[in-house]
């Protein structure tokens, strides 16, 4: 077995603490990665306390994952020890039913569904899986990505959760150079899907609650933004809009933004799994046959995409790093809206942390 530290919640009212455990020692297939930064996702804090009623307990989170290989099974055909390797949301699924076949893990029909990096559980043992708040992961090859080697490693991290989740919509939607593209929201999946967006050639309007928040948006490359609680702005935009991206995390309102939207538009949400509320006035959608839809995260070949696409075009996420032991302090301030955009915790203090124990 495979000594392994972390931070775990052992409650949903406990904070994170220390936790050491075990991982199985890599099989034939496994890469073992030695974690050097991961990224600080909203899911996180909803999975901790409980908020979707399915943690398991002990919670140790961490889907935005980069470090280096470490050691490699005899099968592993893609990596080598001393590779720069990440790992987003998933660490396998079923591999034969049709979604899987198709390199849409993400949507895996099996008789359980993919597993998650965190809270599986593990398969086929069904112990928990723990995540990327530790000093290191074992993963099998197909759900491992290859991380560029010309970006800032710490500032790759959230691309494995948060940039998949807002590049795979603007791909399935087929957002263009020309298209007026709207994201609502400006977080930490907000921030990187403007910079996605104009990489794709899209006028970007930005949808922000903050007034204080338009310099930063115009930096990351908005061309407009809009505070959604100005009717009279929000007005002058109706039936203008190709496609909107909501990043919003927590149930809102989306019926202005549909009003935004040309005949044949649509918008997606990526935020929110809880039911809306308001709910939906259908009227608008069906008077100029508007769509409204949900996407979720994004395939390993999808996600290895993203990351090569942000190598192209020099994308990374604006981040604040912070050690671990910060984790608890960085969640209250997440939850204020308190980072521009992404925390993202240096594993290097981990071990600080059982050393002093």
């Amino acid at each position: 077995m495979l000594k392994s530290i972390g931070y775990a919640a052992q409650n949903e009212k406990t904070p994170l603490a220390p936790l050491a455990f075990e991982r199985q020692e890599p099989e034939e297939k496994d890469v073992q990665i030695e974690i050097l930064y991961c990224g600080v996702c909203h899911s996180d804090v909803h999975q901790v306390r409980n908020e979707w009623q399915n943690t398991v307990y002990p919670c140790l989170p961490g889907h935005e994952i980069v470090g280096r290989v470490v050691k490699v099974g005899s099968a592993v055909t893609k990596f080598k020890a001393g590779d720069l390797a990440g790992v987003g949301c998933m660490i396998d699924s079923c591999q034969s039913c049709t979604p899987c076949k198709e390199g849409l893990e993400q949507y895996c029909e099996g008789p359980k569904g993919w597993t998650a990096t965190y809270n599986g559980p593990q398969k086929p043992d069904g112990t928990n899986t723990f995540g990327g708040y530790s000093n290191n992961l074992v993963v099998t090859e197909k759900f491992v990505l290859k991380v560029p080697e010309n970006l800032d490693l710490k500032a790759v991290a959230p691309l494995l959760c948060a940039g998949v989740t807002t590049y795979s919509p603007l791909r399935h939607w087929k957002v263009s150079s020309g298209q007026k593209v709207g994201i609502v929201g400006l977080g930490g999946l907000g921030h990187i899907a403007i910079k996605l967006a104009k990489a794709m050639g899209a006028n970007v309007t930005v949808f922000t609650t903050s007034p204080e928040k338009e310099v930063d948006a115009r930096r990351l490359g908005a061309d407009d933004v809009v505070l959604s609680t100005d009717r009279d702005a929000m007005s002058q935009h109706q039936l203008s809009f190709d496609y909107i991206l909501s990043t919003i995390p927590t149930s809102h309102d989306i019926n202005p933004y549909i009003n935004l939207l040309k005949r044949d538009a649509t918008l997606t949400l990526v935020g929110a799994l809880e039911p809306l509320e308001p709910g939906l006035n259908n009227s608008q959608v069906a008077f100029h046959r508007r769509s409204v839809a949900g996407s979720l995260i994004g395939g390993i070949a999808e996600t290895q995409e993203v990351l090569d696409f942000c190598r192209e075009h020099g994308i990374v996420s604006d981040v604040e790093v912070i050690p671990i032991q910060q984790i608890n302090e960085a969640y209250e301030r997440m939850l204020k809206g308190d980072v521009r955009y992404r925390f993202v915790i240096d594993i290097a203090l981990l071990q600080q942390e059982f050393d002093r124990g």
